[in-house]
């Protein structure tokens, strides 16, 4: 089995690491970082640097396709080469992912009309607006596609996929050896648990995905 992680400049990293952990310790997997050019991707911090030796046309036909998020994903919805590679993939895959503002992507190749999907919060008005029906779920499958919320809800969809393919007992396994038992200090992970005064700590972030998008995407590969 080939699963596909696909990375872009200045994704949110966790997204595609987390599943990357998981994915890893499925049995007879293959884990393939692609992007729409061979060489070095910078994270969205410019921090963290990833030499990535594969192309989208590299791998045309993944079992699994993972597509991570990051707030460039709402530039890369006019004209990037990963929308043509995720309609062509997904005719072949087994299963069809995303992780956090991915979906986005995901809507924008015509994957999710008339479909329930999730992503982060922040870009639920622009699933709507491919015709999607955004829902407050950590993840969502509809048949071949699954969507997963924010940034770490990246472990948990892929986990869910793992019992999928390979049966419960093995995804455990993989959630033991990366001890994975989140058990965090304060319980405002999700708009319907944060305080209003934390929400507003966000509204930046909030009026930038509310902002229209103008011409074609003229970033990076």
């Amino acid at each position: 089995m080939r699963v596909a992680v696909a990375l872009f400049p200045k994704v949110t990293i966790l997204d595609a690491i987390g599943p990357y952990q998981v994915f890893a310790g499925m049995p007879d997997t293959e884990v393939v970082i692609c992007a729409a050019e061979k060489g070095r991707i910078t994270d969205a911090n410019n921090w963290l640097h990833i030499d990535v030796e594969h192309t989208f046309e590299d791998i045309p036909h993944p079992d699994v396709l993972l597509v991570p998020g990051g707030n460039v994903t709402r530039e890369m919805t006019k004209g990037h080469p990963i929308l043509e590679w995720i309609r062509s993939a997904h005719e072949h895959t087994t299963y069809t992912t995303s992780v956090c503002t991915g979906s986005v992507l995901l809507g924008a190749a015509g994957l999710l009309r008339g479909l329930q999907a999730t992503s982060h919060w922040v870009a639920y008005d622009a699933l709507r607006g491919f015709g999607a029906e955004p829902v407050e779920q950590r993840v969502v499958f509809e048949d071949r596609i699954v969507t997963g919320a924010g940034v770490s809800a990246g472990i948990d969809l892929a986990l869910a996929i793992a019992a999928r393919l390979h049966g419960p007992e093995v995804a455990q396994a993989i959630q033991l050896g990366l001890e994975y038992d989140p058990q965090p200090p304060f319980d405002s992970g999700s708009p319907s648990k944060a305080p209003q005064a934390i929400m507003g700590r966000l509204d930046t972030l909030v009026a930038m995905w509310q902002e229209p998008i103008t011409g074609n995407y003229r970033g990076g590969s």
